[in-house]
């Protein structure tokens, strides 16, 4: 299992370092043009959700495809990978790499401040995991989302001068997703399958 692990990481490296680099084009826009940091928290309340879903619908898909794909099951581990991953991706990596490149940044955890809305776009999530189990493209696009996603919360919780800190966050977007991403999509539902193999 651990040579799989390490075998996915290496072949999602190069994507999430790509999608890395266009959250600091994007980055290096919201600076220039001066967005401020209500547009930024409008943006990360639209990405993070999305997020969820595409999150779920690859969790559930994966558990699914390898797997008898008992329903009850299916639901707690799409919930368990997508609400739990991607917060971790979205919100406590930023929220600790803001923290530890000394930028003053607020905690914030979209999950329970938009309940109302995040939880059951997981649910949906899962829903369509279940019952169309593809993972592809909706990997590519999660992995993207997260990326912008994790941006979109240093903008709106964070102030800083972003400029000098580009290659920092770079580094902090490429570990918000590569490692959480790939966990959340690949390793985490395989855990839960018969032969832990995909």
């Amino acid at each position: 299992m651990l040579k799989q692990i390490a075998n996915e990481l290496k072949k999602h490296a190069p994507f999430t370092f790509l999608g890395a680099t266009t959250g600091i084009i994007i980055m290096a826009v919201i600076v220039f043009a001066n967005v401020s940091p209500g547009t930024s928290r409008a943006l990360f309340y639209i990405l993070h959700p999305v997020h969820v879903v595409l999150s779920a619908l690859v969790t559930t898909a994966m558990y699914k495809r390898h797997s008898k794909g008992k329903l009850w099951a299916a639901i707690l581990i799409g919930y368990a990978g997508s609400i739990g991953i991607a917060t971790l991706s979205d919100a406590i990596i930023p929220y600790l790499g803001g923290s530890l490149l000394g930028i003053k940044i607020g905690f914030h955890l979209g999950f329970i401040e938009k309940w109302w809305l995040v939880n059951p776009l997981a649910l949906a999530g899962i829903t369509i995991g279940y019952w169309k189990s593809i993972t592809k493209f909706p990997h590519m696009g999660h992995v993207l989302l997260s990326t912008w996603a994790s941006l979109f919360y240093f903008t709106a919780f964070g102030t800083a001068n972003w400029i000098p800190l580009l290659p920092f966050i770079l580094l902090f977007l490429f570990l918000a997703v590569w490692i959480p991403c790939c966990t959340s999509d690949i390793v985490f539902p395989l855990l839960f399958t018969p032969s832990k193999k995909g």
